[in-house]
């Protein structure tokens, strides 16, 4: 049975970290295999009770926001689990459960911000990677800069558009012109 440790456990077991915002599909296979069921579960909302800790949010935020991607690249289930994603760190961050979290585990309650088709939101997701910028030292302190400037690129795409075209036809959305236009360049999805 799957629990908070199992996924936190995996997500930060050396090497994992080299494959989180990559498309690997052996990474993919063993997330689908080893949490697929997680996953789904967690949608469902079956998994809410692990929201009420830390480490359970993380766990919860990991398969609902990352992994959900990874089982289901290039699908409209990759994106079933934002909604509750979102509300989830939206909590979590009203409750302080990102505070005195390392980098590499603080990321994970702001990224469902970066991820919604809002500018609301995305302006939250500025606010708190810019704090998390501030906040870092050290070694992290240059994947905290390349992680704001993924912020301010994805708020540039809902600024511009709305929403994410790259997602349309996961989603069976029709592309604008401009859309497609702009899917065509380099660098227009993540």
């Amino acid at each position: 049975m799957t629990d908070p440790r199992s996924v936190i456990d995996f997500w930060y077991a050396p090497g994992a970290h080299a494959l989180w915002f990559e498309k690997d599909k052996a990474f993919d296979e063993e997330i689908r295999a080893r949490f697929g069921t997680a996953v789904l579960a967690a949608q469902m909302g079956e998994l809410d009770s692990w929201a009420a800790t830390q480490m359970g949010a993380l766990a919860l935020l990991i398969l609902l926001d990352q992994m959900a991607r990874n089982i289901y690249r290039g699908q409209a289930k990759a994106f079933l689990g934002d909604g509750r994603a979102l509300a989830i760190a939206k909590v979590a961050i009203d409750r302080d459960l990102d505070k005195g979290l390392p980098f590499d585990q603080r990321r994970f309650f702001y990224l469902p911000f970066e991820h919604a088709e809002d500018m609301a939101n995305q302006d939250r997701s500025i606010d708190l990677f810019t704090r998390l910028y501030q906040e870092t030292a050290g070694a992290d302190k240059k994947d905290a800069e390349v992680q704001l400037d993924y912020a301010h690129r994805h708020r540039d795409i809902i600024r511009r558009f709305g929403r994410y075209p790259h997602r349309n036809e996961a989603l069976g959305r029709p592309s604008t012109d401009d859309e497609i236009a702009f899917l065509k360049a380099p660098g227009s999805s993540f």
